[in-house]
């Protein structure tokens, strides 16, 4: 979405980082299916309204994060 992490929180979504449309959701679901080898389920997909919600779904796939 080129935008740099040091403006990236947990709270951040697609009202706070304006290139994150569907489309780019989508793709940077990809992106970290690809990087930590997991595939998110549908539903998994459609929850993911922020940051936040990345972060539990890729903890419940036994990838964690450092914050």
């Amino acid at each position: 979405m080129n935008i740099p992490i040091s403006s990236i929180y947990d709270e951040s979504g697609p009202e706070s980082i304006e290139n994150w449309t569907s489309f780019n959701g989508y793709v940077l679901l990809y992106e970290l299916e690809s990087e930590f080898k997991v595939k998110f389920t549908i539903d998994e997909a459609m929850d993911v309204k922020k940051i936040s919600d990345i972060k539990r779904h890729l903890r419940n796939h036994g990838i964690v994060l450092d914050d």
